[in-house]
């Protein structure tokens, strides 16, 4: 369950960037408070101390108890949103959002997989996961840190839907039952290129000049392969 942290905070007046600079100076965080059955007030919280619990904060969901200066009782809050600074983190401002012990509230609790799936294991699958954070509805006292979702039994094709997730006593969730938190799938195997079937190689087309036949006549014959030329026998002779 969320671990419920103490905090000390006073009220402020001041507003505008000079209030702000001062607050910071005197190595404080603003921060508002609202809800509840309160009007939202401004306060200042020494920074060590926000950065302490953030520090050691084990989930998303902080739950606050702000012992607000003149105030016998303390509040009850989870932390809202933490505003930093683009260049360094440095905290600027700080939500709480007041809370009751004895009403319902709600809030975004991780889903985390435990184990490591036969399918994985055995058949080299790939687990997805589709449901990072459930949203889930409680008293304060029941608040979880996280959801933790044994998947090591899921084989290849199967999977945990919403209905299944394993909530702690007193959480339930509005998120429709039928979704997919988790799922195994089969390995991806990429397909080879089919190789282009090799053609016969075609020998290359010989085309030969052919003589025009002289006017009124035909063509010459070409000599016959050992013919000797007429004044050739001649000489001889």
């Amino acid at each position: 369950m969320a671990k419920q942290v103490k905090l000390s905070a006073t009220r402020r007046t001041g507003t505008g960037r000079s209030a702000v600079r001062k607050i910071k100076a005197q190595g404080a965080v603003p921060a508002i408070i609202y809800g509840g059955k309160t009007k939202a007030e401004a306060l200042q919280i020494s920074k060590r101390d926000i950065s302490l619990m953030l520090s050691h904060a084990s989930g998303e969901n902080i739950l606050v108890e702000l012992e607000i200066e003149g105030e016998k009782a303390g509040r009850l809050a989870l932390v809202q949103e933490v505003q930093h600074a683009p260049l360094g983190g440095d905290i600027l401002h700080i939500d709480f959002h007041a809370v009751s012990m004895d009403e319902m509230i709600e809030a975004d609790v991780p889903l985390e997989p435990t184990g490591l799936p036969e399918g994985v294991k055995t058949f080299g699958g790939l687990l997805e996961q589709n449901i990072r954070s459930l949203e889930i509805e409680c008293l304060p006292r029941d608040l979880p840190d996280v959801i933790t979702v044994d998947v090591s039994h899921l084989n290849i094709g199967d999977s945990i839907h919403v209905r299944a997730l394993p909530l702690p006593s007193g959480v339930t969730t509005r998120v429709p039952a039928d979704l997919t938190a988790f799922s195994v799938l089969a390995p991806t195997v990429e397909e080879e290129p089919v190789a282009a079937a090799e053609e016969a190689p075609t020998a290359p087309e010989v085309i030969t000049a052919k003589k025009e036949p002289a006017e009124g006549g035909a063509a010459p014959a070409a000599p016959s392969k050992g013919a000797a030329p007429a004044k050739e026998k001649e000489a001889k002779k």
